[in-house]
């Protein structure tokens, strides 16, 4: 899925959490953790790509065949991606805090959504590195699913602030 969809996603889950908790969720940390694994595994390369562009040194801003291919990426990306990953990190965050990280929970939500939504060489991992066994989901880019996908977070956004007006109005 889209880094948008995911903050997007991210955020209106940690808003129902909160809602529902009536406890404290940090929604801007929650969008980051849920954009988290994207943001690790490719931001370098791109940051890369923009200099060489800007600097003259490349022509695009896509990867040339001649060019780096940053193979270490794919590390990066199957262990931000691993659901055995994300408990670790939880655990120790859980430790250290003293508190549940509910906000953290926005990267383990990135990772279900993407189990579905990537195929091919984005297959997610999601056991990594114990395991490769992935799923061959359909694709995020696909127009009906794009449509049907910001669609439906509308909706939620829309019960989403139809509640907190319910709530609010009781107050």
């Amino acid at each position: 899925m889209d880094i948008i969809a995911h903050a997007l996603w991210t955020t209106a889950a940690a808003t129902a959490l909160r809602q529902s908790l009536q406890r404290p969720v940090r929604l801007g940390w929650a969008a980051f953790w849920g954009v988290f694994p994207d943001v690790v595994s490719f931001s370098i390369p791109a940051e890369m790509r923009i200099w060489w562009w800007l600097t003259g040194a490349s022509k695009t801003l896509l990867p040339q065949a001649n060019g780096p291919h940053f193979e270490w990426v794919w590390s990066v990306y199957n262990c931000s991606h691993s659901v055995l990953v994300f408990a670790v990190v939880f655990g120790l965050a859980w430790l250290l805090m003293r508190r549940l990280p509910l906000e953290i929970l926005g990267w383990l939500l990135h990772i279900v959504i993407d189990i579905f939504t990537h195929r091919g060489l984005f297959a997610l991992r999601f056991l990594w590195p114990l395991s490769d066994v992935h799923f061959d989901g359909f694709p995020w880019e696909t127009g009906w699913f794009l449509v049907a996908n910001y669609g439906a977070m509308a909706v939620v956004f829309l019960l989403l602030w139809g509640r907190h007006r319910t709530v609010a109005a009781r107050l």
